[in-house]
């Protein structure tokens, strides 16, 4: 089995590997010239998404810098994503995301992961576990999505979160670790911010 093979697997390998990088590094020079654009420039980025990522739905947008191993083609985008600035996706493995999703200022999803085993880790070596991400989901600034978690649909994720375990459909969870706060409510539908109303017949 080639190391490439390995990779894929989700089993250890050496992420250093000749053949490996030959495939990765143009994906790398392709993103520093994707930073590169304008905020204008839109139909480049969206150019961009298409060719390069795995899957790319309509209407997406990111603020750059966007940081990401293979450059986003390991990455699977729904429509109508945004994404703020700094968001880093480790996409050695890949990641799913949903219709609608939402990405604060800083947000790091990862998916490499490391051995323990002193030994193992010394010779550097990795292995990737896949995250998902359901639709309409909002990812403050801030959080650090680990490996191998799925994030339920419709669910809300506080600023400064460490996402260690999965979260379901329909909640607010914050924190390190990430822990359900409570779910989205009636009260959610009535209130936008603390005891401020939703004018909804003027949106």
């Amino acid at each position: 089995m080639t190391q490439y093979e390995r990779m894929v697997a989700g089993l250890l390998y050496d992420p250093g590997d000749k053949d490996i990088m030959k495939e990765q590094v143009p994906y790398q020079d392709m993103l520093w010239e994707f930073n590169q654009l304008k905020p204008s420039d839109y139909e480049k980025k969206e150019r961009y998404m298409k060719e390069v990522f795995a899957e790319c739905g309509e209407n997406c947008y990111i603020e750059l810098p966007f940081h990401a191993n293979w450059g986003g083609h390991h990455v699977h985008f729904g429509s109508g994503i945004y994404a703020n600035s700094n968001l880093t996706m480790v996409d050695d493995g890949h990641i799913y995301v949903g219709d609608k999703v939402m990405f604060g200022p800083n947000v790091t999803v990862a998916t490499a992961n490391h051995p323990i085993n002193e030994e193992l880790r010394g010779r550097a070596l990795q292995y990737n576990k896949d995250v998902y991400i359901g639709e309409n989901v909002w990812i403050d600034a801030n959080v650090v999505i680990v490996p191998g978690v799925h994030i339920g649909k419709n669910t809300v994720i506080g600023a400064g979160s460490v996402v260690t375990k999965d979260i379901p459909d329909n909640v607010v969870a914050v924190g390190n670790p990430c822990r359900v706060l409570r779910n989205v409510g009636e009260h959610d539908k009535e209130f936008f911010y603390k005891n401020e109303r939703i004018d909804w017949d003027n949106l």
